[in-house]
């Protein structure tokens, strides 16, 4: 089922006002990026750019074509690992922030197991 409109234009009123929610979009996405959830990182990430930077100005900053980061995050897209880490950076240039990966175990039994890596900022 694709998104309305009307649900897309929420979202973005919302990422222009709340600068909380705009942080927590990009550290979500990049969670789901870390946590194999390539699809649905990439779908985060590509809203969150529409609503921010854009992906004209995105593109000015790691001198990619906005085109080509477009089909990166698009649903059939496959970028790689250097291009995505490149965005991410810029990303958080523009954002002002720096976003940190700490691993949180569990534990299970005798053995202990990494979960979900947990971003802070």
């Amino acid at each position: 089922m694709s998104l309305t409109r009307h649900f897309k234009e929420t979202i973005q009123a919302r990422i222009e006002r709340d600068t909380d929610f705009r942080e927590e979009l990009l550290k979500e996405g990049v969670e789901c990026l870390l946590s194999d959830d390539v699809e649905t990182g990439k779908a985060i990430l590509r809203d969150y750019i529409n609503a921010t930077i854009g992906f004209e100005e995105l593109g000015r900053l790691p001198e990619k074509s906005p085109r080509s980061l477009r089909r990166m995050f698009g649903p059939h897209g496959n970028p790689q690992a250097r291009n995505l880490f490149e965005i991410i950076s810029c990303l958080q240039a523009h954002e002002g922030l720096q976003l940190k990966v700490q691993a949180v175990g569990v534990r299970i039994g005798t053995r202990s197991r990494l979960r979900r890596p947990l971003l802070a900022l």
